[in-house]
């Protein structure tokens, strides 16, 4: 045997096991969704005796969606919470809104923070810093200005912060909304995504994105508070990772993280994935095997080891396998919805194709440039997550 015959053979082996990683994910979360997410988690202790919660929220600028999202939060069923509106900015039309709110819902315990503290390079860091030295609970709810939630979305968390769990996630997803662009991220929350967060968590593997995080602040004060991540931007991974190396464990709400932002564009969304990935990159190089977990470059894998093995033809190979992953995502979706979408097949059918199209080249953008735009800073990112901010000269 010479060494193509033994390359080919090698290659034909990481098809078929390629194959059998990607099916079990696919099964895994289809399976977790349908058992797990959108239920009523039970009651583990009374509601009563909850732990009181400090709810951080991050603001910068204002969106149609914006103040009907906030307001969610202050329409909360929960016995003991807080709300710490942060704004960088004084002259932010952020604060208009909250003291708006603030206004509107007088008994609520609820208080704005103007101005930040600069402790490092990452702006969301930076203004939830007078907010997270002034909660006074001893769980602190991180989540996003554009993360709309339901009357008992706390309390469904809090009941997940069993005695060992030290950190309580949603998993990201998106609200019905207008627009192609609505469709096409809801098509990516709803099948790739969960299928590799998912598919993560179950097996152990701790991945988190910090849209909705529920956390022991005891914990995060014990890792240095938050300005120990003000050095990285992606200071959710690396929180989660100071949690887990203290040995606690994660769980997974059984409500998602509902996004409701009211500024999309297929632009925005494609700029978000090249971010996200350049982050990956640079925090776990293994990262750069991502694009073969993609559909179409996957379905070429396999079907070339399932051409060389069986000599089946490739090209109807390809197709029947994008079509049964095309099916198994909808099912997904599905389940991550609760039910049907708000969009036709047939957009989830261009929406699908479309977001399948753009893996490579997103990948390939982050692996060009090692700069981010974040918020209202630039940055260069340096392998282990940390980052050096670009100042305009």
């Amino acid at each position: 045997m010479d060494l193509v015959d033994l390359a080919m053979q090698g290659l034909s082996v990481f098809g078929f096991i390629l194959f059998l990683v990607l099916w079990f994910m696919h099964f895994m979360s289809i399976i977790y969704v349908r058992l797990c997410l959108n239920k009523k988690s039970p009651d583990k202790q009374p509601y009563s005796k909850l732990s009181g919660v400090s709810l951080l929220k991050p603001l910068k600028g204002v969106d149609p969606n914006l103040i009907n999202n906030l307001e969610t939060f202050f329409e909360l069923d929960y016995p003991t919470y807080e709300i710490l509106l942060c704004v960088q900015d004084y002259d932010d039309p952020a604060v208009d809104v909250c003291k708006k709110l603030l206004g509107k819902y007088p008994n609520v315990d609820a208080r704005l923070f103007i101005g930040g503290k600069k402790v490092g390079i990452n702006p969301k860091i930076n203004n939830l810093m007078p907010g997270y030295e002034g909660a006074k609970h001893g769980l602190v709810w991180i989540c996003d200005s554009g993360i709309r939630v339901k009357p008992d979305t706390l309390t469904d968390m809090a009941y997940q912060m069993t005695e060992k769990v030290g950190l309580v996630h949603g998993l990201p997803y998106v609200a019905d909304r207008q627009g192609f662009a609505a469709t096409l991220e809801q098509v990516y929350f709803g099948t790739s995504h969960p299928r590799s967060y998912i598919s993560a968590n179950v097996t152990g593997i701790k991945c988190v994105t910090g849209m909705s995080c529920l956390m022991r602040k005891d914990i995060l004060d014990q890792a240095g508070g938050l300005i120990a991540f003000a050095q990285y931007i992606a200071e959710d991974y690396f929180m989660a990772k100071a949690i887990a190396d203290r040995g606690w464990k994660f769980s997974m709400a059984t409500q998602v993280a509902m996004q409701n932002s009211g500024s999309y564009s297929i632009a925005q969304f494609q700029s978000r994935m090249i971010r996200w990935a350049k982050l990956r990159i640079n925090m776990l190089p293994a990262t750069i095997c991502e694009p073969i977990s993609e559909c179409f470059l996957a379905s070429l894998i396999i079907g070339w080891a399932a051409h060389h093995v069986f000599h089946w033809d490739i090209m109807v190979f390809f197709m029947c396998h994008c079509l049964a992953w095309f099916i198994s995502d909808y099912i997904q979706l599905r389940g991550v919805q609760g039910g049907a979408p708000a969009f036709s097949k047939l957009d989830y059918a261009v929406a699908w194709f479309i977001r399948e199209s753009m893996t490579i080249q997103i990948f390939l953008s982050a692996l060009w440039d090692p700069t981010i735009s974040w918020r209202t800073g630039r940055y260069r990112l340096r392998c282990g997550g940390t980052a050096d901010e670009i100042l305009d000269v």
